[in-house]
């Protein structure tokens, strides 16, 4: 909106992607911190979270915490979106899949929350289905748009090769694995927030150089034009996650639930695939990656073996189990995070 009234009425400083992704920052987060305490009050009585069986003990005194935050700060972020961005392809996309991803979580959310029981929302298959069902849309979309299928590996400078219609299925994955990932890690009060906003900040410095056709030429990355816009999605969701950490905090005083962890693993899938740094996300996700990571070699080992390598998966229960404070865990992932996504900003020009 504040896009057309420069080109409407002239106002040049909106014309700028910079500003705009400012000012969404700030409605983003501001907007979140004015709404999430209404919606705690509300949720307190109707929305509480129930806690897996299998959780480490300490995990059951949070039965009575407040969850589906996540509704709160996505559609917090959407209003920042729709009042500063300027609409195209990207933008849309980007926007639709929030909705989609978002809606999802919220099927999942409502349905422990009626059932009181961790295991009554979607059936981990039907939930699987609907997100690759939902991925699938988005990365046809992608493709019959025209959107340059050629993969990308970080320090180095061109193409290595050109999927074509294979990269239909490659971006789905990338958005699939990314929901999940952050919905693994998702298990701690505040463990998934920061390294979000890590993640989005490192995609936003990709995102505005690819979108730029002098930034980009200079730095050999993949033009697009277009994509620079995005930049205003992702400012927009750091500020409404920066307003969702001030009450979920340890203690926390809500949870974001699977409406806010899968909605926000599937956008930086998709901010990466725009960004043409897929495989980057080794290093701009990491956290989210480790976590998933020790699931599948803990279930292997077990099916396998029988004997199981973490003494409890994800791996921050690991740690839990090992007697390492919550705040410990949080803290440190997130200086792992801090550190890994400035390796991948570095990749920029160590290329």
């Amino acid at each position: 909106m504040l896009y057309y009234l420069y080109e409407h009425f002239g106002i040049n400083l909106f014309h700028y992607i910079s500003v705009r992704a400012i000012i969404s920052f700030f409605i983003a987060f501001l907007l979140t911190l004015y709404l999430m305490p209404k919606f705690i009050t509300w949720a307190k009585e109707k929305a509480t979270q129930p806690i897996y069986d299998l959780a480490p003990e300490n995990h059951q005194q949070k039965s009575k915490t407040p969850t589906m935050g996540g509704v709160v700060f996505i559609s917090s972020a959407i209003i920042a979106i729709i009042l500063t961005v300027k609409f195209n392809f990207f933008t849309i996309i980007s926007l639709l899949s929030a909705l989609g991803f978002m809606l999802i979580g919220i099927m999942d959310d409502w349905g422990k929350i009626k059932g009181k029981s961790n295991q009554a929302g979607l059936s981990a298959k039907r939930k699987f289905i609907l997100q690759w069902i939902l991925a699938f849309l988005i990365a046809f979309a992608l493709y019959f748009y025209g959107f340059d299928t050629s993969l990308y590996i970080p320090f180095y400078k061109y193409p290595v090769i050109d999927m074509g219609i294979f990269a239909v299925v490659f971006w789905a994955f990338v958005i699939v694995g990314m929901s999940n990932a952050v919905n693994l890690t998702d298990g701690l009060d505040g463990l998934a927030t920061i390294p979000s906003v890590f993640s989005f900040l490192t995609l936003s410095i990709f995102l505005y150089f690819s979108g730029n056709a002098i930034f980009s030429r200079y730095l050999y990355l993949p033009f697009e034009l277009g994509v620079g816009e995005v930049v205003v999605i992702s400012m927009a969701l750091m500020g409404a996650l920066l307003g969702f950490l001030w009450y979920n905090a340890n203690p926390a005083e809500i949870f974001m639930g699977d409406s806010g962890s899968l909605t926000l693993g599937a956008l930086i899938g998709l901010f990466a695939i725009f960004a043409k740094s897929e495989i980057l996300l080794i290093f701009i996700g990491f956290v989210f990656i480790m976590e998933t990571v020790s699931v599948i070699l803990q279930v292997g080992s077990y099916k396998t073996r029988g004997k199981r390598i973490f003494l409890m998966a994800p791996i921050h229960h690991h740690f839990e189990e090992l007697g390492w404070s919550e705040n410990k865990i949080t803290i440190r992932f997130w200086i792992i995070a801090l550190i890994t996504n400035i390796i991948a900003i570095l990749s920029i020009k160590i290329r």
